[in-house]
């Protein structure tokens, strides 16, 4: 068991050779200077970020799925104003643009299923400035698709399928377990694999949080009609159901039942799944057909107690999971790249221990307080929102409109949204590390 001891920047891409692909292919060295467990896109943009920003480091990444499998995931996320700032600086974003949709209004309602009108609460203008929407919808396959080129490009190690089975932390090394039985040894391991992440309990990180007894159904579904950019949130008794736009007359579909409601959906009949869909989802669009396949997961709050352990650091879903009410799972796991990397490099330019706890400490300072606050801030929406009890709704609808009406307040919450935070690593400002 293991124990302690649109181009908005001029991100240089170098071009893609047959002996860069070479390079970054293979096994795992015996030594390296990063281990990263997990090829999801916080684990491949982090490779990333460190390799451009210190070449001189080895960085390498497992994953459990071939890179065939992850490009086939046919879900879809919003990428905030920041974070697709940080890719284009990092040059991932030319990868993928043309797959991505701008979102250029948010549309805020408040209603039950079987209302004929669903007044409008609250909507946002899609812009945090002339012409730069606050928020993308991208194909999860594209944006890992075009990570992985971009690492491969840059010389990262990417070995799959690979796991990372223990580790052993010392003074000046992690010794690192592998699947294969093979022994690595690196300065600093992280953990990007997932929220039910092995490697946060083999490293005794406790976590707290709770399950909500809902599942978030996702797809994707054609329609008639153009949806212009503007993606739509409903507040319905059950929770959120959102439509989010996608490249063509496609929307992605985010909803939010009971579990055994959603269960029932997912592995029922087409007929009624789509019945159903199309209440919820109005006759705005016109006719509906299912574009992808329908999938369940199970909705919650996790976050880690911890950030770090000796020579160990959680980023991403490892590190917090929490519910898609505020569309910011993808975009706090991104902060959690740029804010690691921006660490790893200083550190590393200065000839510091880059896997030492002050350099720890410093991704874990920069990262608890912001992760924790939009836990709170989205439990608290989904309980208030996911409430049919009259005077809670009254309440919520006023609290919508009021909003509405004041600018000022608005423009806060969009640029918290897009992640224009005035402490953001440079990366998310489009500065190179």
């Amino acid at each position: 068991m293991a124990r302690a001891a649109a181009s908005k920047s001029s991100g240089t891409k170098k071009p893609r050779t047959k002996a860069s692909r070479t390079k970054a292919s293979g096994k795992v060295p015996d030594t390296v200077d990063v281990l990263i467990a997990g090829g999801g896109y916080v684990g491949l943009s982090l490779a990333l970020a460190i390799k451009v920003g210190a070449s001189d480091l080895t960085v390498a990444v497992v994953d459990l799925r071939e890179p065939a499998q992850a490009d086939k995931d046919g879900r879809a996320s919003a990428i905030a104003s920041a974070a697709q700032t940080m890719l284009d600086t990092l040059g991932a974003w030319d990868g993928l643009a043309d797959q991505a949709q701008p979102i250029n209004q948010m549309i805020i309602t408040d209603s039950e299923t079987r209302d004929p009108v669903r007044p409008v609460f609250l909507t946002f203008d899609g812009e945090t400035k002339e012409g730069d929407p606050f928020a993308h919808m991208v194909p999860n396959g594209a944006m890992t698709a075009s990570l992985r080129t971009r690492c491969v490009e840059e010389g990262v190690i990417i070995e799959a399928p690979q796991t990372v089975d223990d580790f052993q932390s010392h003074s000046g090394h992690i010794d690192i377990n592998l699947g294969d039985m093979r022994q690595v040894s690196a300065k600093l391991l992280v953990a990007c694999d997932g929220v039910r992440s092995r490697l946060r309990d083999l490293a005794g990180i406790d976590t707290v949080g709770w399950m909500y007894g809902q599942s978030g159904i996702v797809c994707t579904v054609k329609h008639e009609r153009d949806h212009e950019g503007v993606a739509y949130e409903h507040f319905l008794p059950a929770g959120p159901f959102a439509t989010l736009p996608l490249p063509g007359n496609r929307s992605s579909i985010v909803w939010t039942e009971k579990i055994a409601t959603a269960d029932a959906l997912v592995n029922g009949d087409e007929f009624t799944f789509m019945l159903e869909l199309e209440r919820r989802f109005g006759a705005v669009f016109g006719n509906l057909t299912l574009d992808s396949r329908r999938v369940a997961y199970p909705l919650g709050l996790k976050l880690a107690r911890s950030f770090i352990a000796p020579r160990l650091a959680l980023a991403g879903d490892a590190a917090h999971g929490i519910h898609p009410i505020a569309g910011q799972g993808l975009n706090l796991g991104f902060r959690d790249t740029a804010a690691l990397s921006e660490a790893v490099v200083d550190a590393a330019r200065l000839g510091l221990d880059i896997g030492s706890a002050d350099v720890l400490e410093r991704y874990q300072r920069w990262r608890r307080f912001d992760t924790a606050q939009m836990g709170v801030v989205t439990d608290i929406l989904n309980r208030l929102f996911s409430n049919d009890m009259a005077p809670v709704r009254a309440m919520r609808s006023f609290g919508l409109g009021l909003v509405d009406r004041l600018p000022k307040l608005k423009s806060y919450f969009i640029d918290e949204a897009a992640g224009l935070a005035k402490d953001r690593p440079r990366l998310m400002s489009g500065e190179a590390i």
